[in-house]
């Protein structure tokens, strides 16, 4: 083992062959880009002095709030970590987040990004092509703002669709978020922009985030939250993992050994950096479990990896060897990314194209829902059509939290929440400038466009009597730090909805949501729309899809329950209690069964189904052979039975393994077929999805027998069924 002193005289030994090179015009050795990742890293790190290789080890809150400075050299945003100039290495610029280059109480005035639709629109949309689309493109501007880092690539499951951050991320379901994360974070790290994979682990409600233990079994956890971020490590190779703020099985996420050593660098064989969530050190001992970087350290309660690493390693308690890990896996990401050959440049950015990137996500990713009396699409020639609510004459809305974009030249409407506490002045509700008033508006030719706020469901009522059509946009907004306490409109929208539904059955009801809420009046109107937060171009996409200039192709990435009575936990643990309160929260329930398998497991009818999308026109499928072996391979046409083009995603899901019922997604596919074609479609499926994870042999067993599986659009609208018989196969961690 090296000590501090023995590295102190490596690194003068080495600093002056480094002086000596620079004297004489040579490049340094690891400038040699012919060389492997870790190859370069290494070579840095042994360049490095031992005060230099701790400042690569701890960031900064790089905004001016709550009495701190905004640090020398810093763009300005989440997070910094100053380079080493005397190497070149340099500094990381670290910028929020998952939808859009974030600005935080405008720290670098007046600047703005283009927002994407929420994650959960993203997911909606079921398309690798557009995860990656959007992941570019926001690399591409957190590159031209000077960033080369973005906190984004979440992938927490949505176990209950209450939780405050279910809008970032994408879905219930494992091979449907591992996936399309996972193109995201290639999308982003393709503008040599290193993108981060969060919260690790099972970070799966806000309420409590810092004290609450999230408690399940490995195998459950295999196959459900892990499994997840696994698909979307090996999908992307993200350069980092942030860890998250909640315990599992008792052990906070940044102190865990079982998560970040064993599994995530063991296991998976993750090369990268794991960086804290902003406050989430608990210790200097972190490090032990696989910890390596220090975010936000002003707050933590001490700078853990600053002056009493440096103690630590000089009393032994900390290996020198794994300061140099630490730091190589820093310097091998960056490498890896190009941040040495390819330094983020001030530049404007393009924001028509960026645009229309957001606006094709937004197309894609919108959900229609109910359409009884075939109401949608509306007509061009509609005479008068009435607008209510949500701000539609302005914009529309966005979520809350470090996640929150500021839209290119402001926000149309912002809304403060008050509040108190740490994430108080996130606590503004905005709503992108994308009007769907104005787009509804453009739509038609000389119709009379009306709109009222709906404030006062009788006054609404009143002038949407007569209307050809009305549309109501209704608005459920969330945000980090805090749940929503239960799945109803807030602010008496159901009471309006119901009011104008009573004198006018022509009523469109456009939702704005994080996630789902329930429909009492659903009967009663004649369409629903899910439009999630649809980001900078949503009202035009909104528009498109109402009067059919787009076919509706969104499919539910998410369950909407009946009501919250049908869920694992009808109560939110610990609402309502102190924010760091330490609880339990027992996952065993549902364990591996997230969502749509819950219902499938409980036999329980949902109000919508994970998987369920209609459009305006309608596909079959035929041809359905399944084939076997070490895995299922699998083919079928999909026929447009309809009048219009459209897309459809058509759906596999396992329904029995070897005589144990079942129900897991295990492929998709995302087609667009014109009116009276058909598109063939073959699958291979990913044999950990038609696996058990076995915690005594640890790794992934098939059982050799029978596997039925079932083509369908939804969870609960199957449509062909076939089996297949698998060997027995044992696959790694």
């Amino acid at each position: 083992m090296r000590t501090i002193s023995h590295l102190s005289t490596l690194a003068a030994v080495v600093s002056a062959f480094v002086g000596a090179q620079a004297a004489d015009n040579a490049p340094a050795p690891w400038s040699n880009a012919a060389l492997a990742p870790e190859e370069r890293a290494k070579l840095v790190d042994q360049a490095l002095t031992p005060d230099e290789r701790l400042s690569l080890l701890h960031g900064i809150f790089a905004v001016p709030v709550f009495g701190l400075k905004l640090p020398e050299g810093a763009v300005g945003s989440a997070g910094y970590v100053p380079g080493v100039p005397r190497l070149g290495i340099p500094a990381l610029q670290e910028s929020d987040a998952s939808l859009g280059v974030a600005n935080p109480f405008n720290v670098r005035p007046g600047e703005g990004a283009t927002p994407l639709p929420s994650g959960l629109a993203l997911a909606a949309t079921w398309d690798k092509d557009a995860a990656y689309a959007g992941g570019a493109m926001i690399g591409q501007e957190a590159w031209r703002s000077g960033f080369n880092v973005l906190l984004a690539g979440g992938g927490n499951l949505a176990r209950d669709p209450r939780n405050g951050r279910n809008f970032e991320y994408l879905g219930e379901d494992p091979l449907l978020a591992g996936t399309l994360d996972g193109a995201s974070i290639r999308g982003i790290q393709d503008q040599h922009v290193v993108s981060t994979m969060k919260h690790f682990a099972i970070n799966d409600q806000e309420t409590s985030r810092h004290g609450l233990s999230a408690n399940i079994g490995e195998a459950a956890l295999r196959e459900s939250d892990l499994l997840a971020f696994e698909l979307a490590l090996e999908g992307g190779h993200p350069g980092s993992v942030m860890c998250a703020y909640n315990r599992v099985n008792g052990v906070y996420a940044c102190s865990n050994d079982i998560l970040q050593n064993k599994i995530l660098k063991g296991d998976w064989g993750f090369p990268g950096w794991v960086m804290s969530d902003w406050g989430a050190v608990h210790g200097v001992e972190d490090i032990s479990a696989g910890l390596d970087q220090e975010s936000g350290e002003q707050f933590d309660k001490k700078v853990f990896f600053g002056k009493p690493l440096a103690e630590a390693v000089q009393g032994g308690s900390v290996p020198a060897a794994r300061v140099s890990d630490m730091a190589q896996r820093i310097l091998r990401s960056m490498f890896a990314v190009g941040l040495f050959e390819h330094p983020p440049k001030k530049t404007p950015l393009d924001a028509d194209a960026d645009a229309k990137v957001a606006r094709h996500e937004a197309e894609e990713g919108t959900v229609l829902l109910s359409n009884p009396t075939g109401l949608l699409p509306l007509s061009h020639d509609a005479k008068r059509i009435v607008i209510i609510g949500g701000h539609a004459d302005a914009g529309v809305l966005s979520g809350g939290g470090s996640a929150q974009v500021v839209p290119i030249g402001g926000a149309a409407v912002s809304i403060p929440m008050g509040g108190e506490g740490v994430m108080a002045p996130f606590h503004t509700t905005v709503f992108d400038p994308s009007s769907p008033y104005k787009a509804i508006k453009a739509k038609t030719s000389g119709a009379e466009i009306r709109f009222i706020d709906g404030a006062y469901p009788s006054a609404a009522a009143a002038l949407a009597k007569d209307a050809d059509a009305v549309v109501i946009f209704a608005t459920q907004w969330m945000i980090e730090g805090e749940d929503v306490p239960d799945l109803t409109l807030p602010n008496g929208q159901d009471a309006l909805i119901e009011a104008v539904a009573a004198v006018n059955p022509k009523t469109v009801v456009v939702l704005e949501t994080g996630g789902p809420v329930l429909m009492p009046w659903l009967g009663k109107v004649g369409a629903v729309v899910e439009a999630w937060y649809p980001g900078a171009k949503g009202g035009e996409a909104i528009a498109d899809l109402l009067f059919g200039d787009v076919n509706p192709s969104g499919r539910l990435p998410i369950t909407f329950p009946v009501s919250t009575a049908q869920l694992p936990r009808p109560e939110i643990p610990g609402l309502g209690g102190p924010d760091a309160a330490q609880f339990d929260v027992d996952y065993t329930i549902e364990g591996a069964d997230v969502g749509y398998r819950w219902f499938a497991r409980k036999k329980q009818k949902p109000l919508f189904p994970f998987g369920f999308g209609l459009s305006y026109t309608h596909f079959d499928y035929a041809n359905f052979k399944v084939e076997g072996g070490d895995t299922l391979s699998v083919g079928f046409d999909v026929h447009n039975a309809g009048k219009v083009a459209g897309a459809d995603v058509p759906q596999l899901y396992l329904t029995d393994a070897a005589g144990k019922p079942k129900m897991r997604l295990i492929g998709w596919e995302r087609v667009t077929v014109d009116p009276g074609a058909s598109v063939h479609v073959s699958l291979k499926v990913d044999p950990r999805l038609l696996a058990d994870f076995d915690e005594a042999s640890h790794g992934w067993i098939i059982t050799a027998g029978r596997y039925q599986i079932a083509l369908g659009a939804s969870a609960t609208d199957l449509k062909q069924h076939g089996a297949a018989e698998l060997s027995a196969v044992r696959l790694k961690p």
